[in-house]
């Protein structure tokens, strides 16, 4: 019969020896890089922006991805306290991302609000709701108006006609 006994321990040679796995994983690496992280608070100092002064949660997301999205709250819900502006992310499978991303998405809104200009959402909405709109009456009769004028000075440049 063989003594076994950990690898390492002091006591005689005889026996088998094992190495044991470490007890615990090697800690999971943030996907977001250090640079970039840095970068974002920097971001954020510069906008006035505190940890304090946000309301994070952490929800279900919706849409396709089956048992995952329904089982696992990696979607994040953020809110800035003091504007009320509220942001909800799910772009990416890992919370840690999704944290990141919505912080992100915070400061463009902050920074869109502090410059006082829309963004592109709300601009291509706008055009899409334009272009939706019917023309009143008065502008119908000045564009048939404009193309008979235009079709005047066209047929005046055709070679006349025996």
């Amino acid at each position: 019969m063989a003594v076994v006994t950990p690898a390492g321990s002091a006591g005689p040679q005889t026996g088998v020896s094992f190495s044991r796995p470490p007890c615990h994983p090697s800690p999971v690496q943030s996907p977001v890089s250090p640079e970039k992280q840095t970068a974002l608070e920097q971001r954020m100092a510069a906008l006035g922006i505190t940890e304090d002064n946000l309301l994070e949660k952490f929800v279900r997301g919706s849409g396709a991805g089956g048992q995952k999205i329904n089982k696992t709250s990696n979607c994040v819900f953020l809110k800035h306290l003091p504007t009320g502006v509220a942001i909800k992310c799910q772009m990416d499978r890992s919370r840690e991302m999704n944290r990141f991303l919505a912080r992100r998405e915070l400061c463009e809104q902050l920074e869109m609000i502090r410059d006082g200009r829309a963004s592109a959402k709300t601009q291509a909405i706008e055009k899409m709701r334009r272009t939706k709109r019917q023309r009143s009456r008065r502008s119908k009769q000045r564009s048939v108006a404009d193309k008979r004028i235009l079709s005047q000075k066209k047929s005046l440049r055709r070679a006349p006609s025996d």
